[in-house]
C-alpha cells in the first residue's frame, strides 16, 4: 500500500482506499437505507464527539439498526482513521449503512456496514466570513410527520436537490420550509435569526437536523446572556430580521448576509453574530484542548 493513498476503516479494519469493496447488495447502497455523520478536527481531535455518537445511535435506533460497535469502539475506529491518514485537521464522515441483503426490500439485514473517511479540511477563508453566505428560500419541503424528520440518514436526495437549486441560484445555501409554511433549516445548515436583540431559531418539532453546532451555540448563548427562542419561524422573519446566521461542524457560525437577493440586517455580520463566532472557536479551542483521545 502506497503511503500516500488514503485509507479508509471498513466494518473492523483500515484499508486502502483502492482495496476498499461494499456489497453491490448493501441496503444502504440500494435503498438509502442508513444513517451518516460528518465530524472536524482540531489538532487531531474531535469536537463535541460523545454529542455527535448520541445522535448518531438515536437515529440508528429509529431506523431499527444496530451497530455492530459501541460508542468507545466507534470513538476508536474515528481516531484510528485520522492518525492513519496523518491529518490534523480533517472533515471526517461516518456511515453506518443496514448492510448487504436481499436486492429485494425484505428481509431486512443482519449486518450493519460502518464505513469511516477522512480527508484533509483547509479552513473557509475569513474573507468568507466577513462576506457572509447567501441563500434562497424554497425547494423540497421538510415533512414533519416523516418518520426520517431530524434524522441524518442516508436518504438524502431531498437536501441534494435543495443544494443544486442553490448553486443554479449563484448562491451557498437554499433555506427548507416544511409543510406548514415555516421556515426550518438549510439544506447542510441549521438557521438562527436575531431580532431586537434575541436570538430565534426552528425548534425541532418544526423539523430541523438536532445540530451539534447548533447545539454548542444554544448553550453559548445562554452563557452570554442572549435571549434565545426556539419557535415556527414564518418566512418574513429572515427578511425583517436584524441579522442572521447558519451553522454545522464544518463551517462553524457563519454569517448569512442575503436571503433572495436581498441584505440581511445591514448586508454583514452582525454584533451577536460576531460575538457567537468568537464563543464558538473559544469554545472549540477549550475543548478540543482536553478532549478524549483513543488509546
Amino acid at each position: 500500500m502506497s503511503r500516500k493513498e488514503e485509507v479508509v476503516y471498513l466494518s473492523s479494519e483500515l484499508v486502502p482506499r483502492s482495496s476498499v469493496a461494499i456489497s453491490p447488495f448493501d441496503h444502504g447502497f440500494l435503498y438509502g437505507y442508513g444513517v451518516f455523520d460528518t465530524l472536524r478536527t482540531y489538532g487531531g481531535r474531535f469536537f463535541r464527539l460523545n454529542a455527535h455518537l448520541g445522535r448518531l445511535f438515536a437515529s440508528l435506533d429509529i431506523l431499527g439498526l444496530t451497530c455492530p460497535l459501541n460508542a468507545e469502539g466507534i470513538q476508536d475506529a474515528l481516531y484510528e482513521t485520522i492518525r492513519a491518514n496523518g491529518l490534523e485537521e480533517a472533515r471526517v464522515r461516518l456511515t453506518v449503512s443496514a448492510g448487504e441483503g436481499e436486492a429485494a426490500p425484505e428481509p431486512l439485514p443482519t449486518t450493519p456496514t460502518v464505513l469511516i473517511t477522512a480527508r484533509p479540511l483547509t479552513p473557509i477563508a475569513d474573507s468568507a466570513y466577513q462576506k457572509g453566505y447567501s441563500a434562497v428560500i424554497g425547494g423540497p419541503l421538510t415533512n414533519t410527520a416523516s418518520p426520517l424528520c431530524g434524522v441524518k440518514s442516508c436518504s438524502y436526495t431531498g437536501f441534494l436537490l435543495a443544494r443544486h437549486r442553490a448553486r443554479g441560484a449563484g448562491v451557498q445555501e437554499s433555506l427548507l420550509l416544511n409543510e406548514k409554511g415555516h421556515l426550518t433549516e438549510g439544506s447542510f445548515t441549521n438557521l438562527f435569526l436575531v431580532k431586537d436583540g434575541t436570538l430565534i431559531t426552528s425548534d425541532l418539532a418544526s423539523g430541523p437536523l438536532p445540530g451539534i453546532t447548533r447545539g454548542a451555540v444554544l448553550e453559548l448563548a445562554w452563557v452570554l446572556g442572549v435571549v434565545v427562542e426556539e419557535r415556527p419561524i414564518d418566512p418574513s422573519e429572515l427578511a425583517a430580521a436584524d441579522e442572521a446566521f447558519l451553522t454545522n461542524s464544518v463551517l462553524e457560525v457563519m454569517p448569512l448576509t442575503q436571503a433572495n437577493g436581498r441584505p440581511v440586517g445591514g448586508g454583514g455580520p452582525g454584533r451577536i453574530t460576531k460575538s457567537l463566532m468568537a464563543a464558538y472557536k473559544d469554545a472549540v479551542r477549550r475543548e478540543t484542548a482536553r478532549s478524549e483521545t483513543a488509546t
